[in-house]
């Protein structure tokens, strides 16, 4: 039976185990119940489990009994802190906690399609690894999982994932070789003055003015330091400073982020940010501190997978369905899977007028493309371990 007609019999089965997901949503590093459920469907299907990886991560193996590549395929599982306003019957049934960016979605197609594999592993060779990672909204569970050791014994020759993607429109898939997502990057900015009464501004240092300073000095530096061929981006989220409306404030606090798609540029954040925040504050008598966090590396797909997965993208959906998604400056911890592995983060599109986008308390998606997911990951095991 041709694959596609074979998965048409797990569909009820995949929105089913997306449902009974979407309303148990945990944040990261808390995800018991999520990995419980995953661990023992995976048991019920006959794969080799191991639990409480970097905390709450899973992995099934799917070993065929041949000898032949590794495959590894990610899915992540926490949820947002968002109160759900989708009004669903099977809406989240924790407080102030939502699936609210796909993950429900992205763990139901792991494992229905360790399901579907394990029913043709006798057409494939080598094994696949199902990886269940928490924290991906952050901090982030793919790097202390690989630290764990899951790339190894066996050692992983390809690495997919999936992201549900509402920019793309409904029944496509896009694939972009390359840089796919960007770098994070986070800073924290204390500026330290003297306070002092608003009526004798020359008897004080102006916290507050000197991080106004900061702020505008920060924005230059994608507009002055960085080769406007190199998308990049500063924004500050936080700034705090000021207690009364006469009294100048002693310190400010900002907080931020910066984005690119360059790992030259990320690696050197720190460096630059800290040469303008010094420059400022001792150009105006100030002292200051300043934390960095580095946060994820840029998603980049490898070329040859990418190309490989194209292809069979146009026999899941048509060719004319495959799209290249625009860049996005978001980030995305499957970033260090790649790193380790040639790989592709595929896109799975979601665009209708019918939901919200991601992030949004009324998202939602079209359960009927979970299946195309199901079918991308079944595909390319049958591909890449034949």
């Amino acid at each position: 039976m041709d694959i596609k007609s074979q998965l048409q019999n797990y569909k009820d089965r995949l929105v089913a185990v997306r449902r009974d997901l979407h309303r148990i949503p945990e944040l990261a590093y808390t995800e018991e119940k999520t990995s419980a459920y995953i661990a023992d469907y995976l048991r019920r299907e006959g794969l080799d489990v191991t639990t409480s990886i970097a905390s709450t991560g899973v992995v099934g193996l799917l070993e065929t009994g041949r000898p032949g590549p590794c495959l590894l395929v990610r899915a992540d599982m926490d949820a947002l802190p968002i109160d759900e306003e989708t009004g669903l019957p099977f809406a989240s049934e924790h407080p102030g906690v939502m699936h609210a960016c796909g993950h429900d979605g992205h763990v139901a197609m792991a494992l229905v399609a360790a399901t579907a594999m394990n029913a043709i592993k006798d057409r494939i060779n080598g094994s696949i690894k199902f990886v269940f990672q928490p924290a991906e909204e952050g901090p982030g569970g793919a790097k202390p999982m690989i630290e764990a050791g899951v790339m190894e014994e066996p050692h992983v020759d390809y690495a997919l994932g999936c992201h549900i993607w509402p920019t793309i429109p409904e029944g496509t898939i896009g694939i972009r070789a390359g840089a796919l997502l960007a770098s994070m990057f986070r800073f924290d900015i204390t500026i330290k003055g003297k306070g002092g009464h608003g009526a004798m501004p020359h008897l004080c240092v102006d916290a507050l003015e000197i991080g106004c300073q900061v702020v505008n000095a920060l924005q230059r530096i994608v507009s002055r330091k960085i080769d406007p061929l190199s998308p990049s981006v500063i924004s500050v989220g936080q700034f705090q400073s000021g207690t009364a409306f006469n009294v100048i404030p002693e310190r400010a606090f900002l907080s931020g982020t910066a984005r690119t798609f360059d790992r030259t540029i990320w690696k050197q954040w720190p460096e630059t940010i800290e040469t303008i925040v010094k420059g400022v504050c001792d150009s105006m008598g100030a002292g200051y501190e300043t934390q960095f966090e580095s946060g994820y590396p840029p998603t980049v797909n490898d070329a040859e997978m990418a190309a490989h997965m194209e292809q069979i993208a146009a026999d899941v959906v048509g060719a004319e369905k495959v799209v290249v998604p625009e860049k996005t400056l978001g980030g995305e911890d499957m970033a260090y899977f790649l790193e380790k592995a040639p790989g592709c983060f595929f896109c799975l599109g979601a665009g209708s007028d019918a939901y919200a986008g991601i992030h949004n308390p009324r998202f939602g998606f079209n359960e009927d493309i979970l299946i195309d997911g199901v079918e991308m990951y079944c595909r390319s095991a049958l591909n890449l371990l034949s």
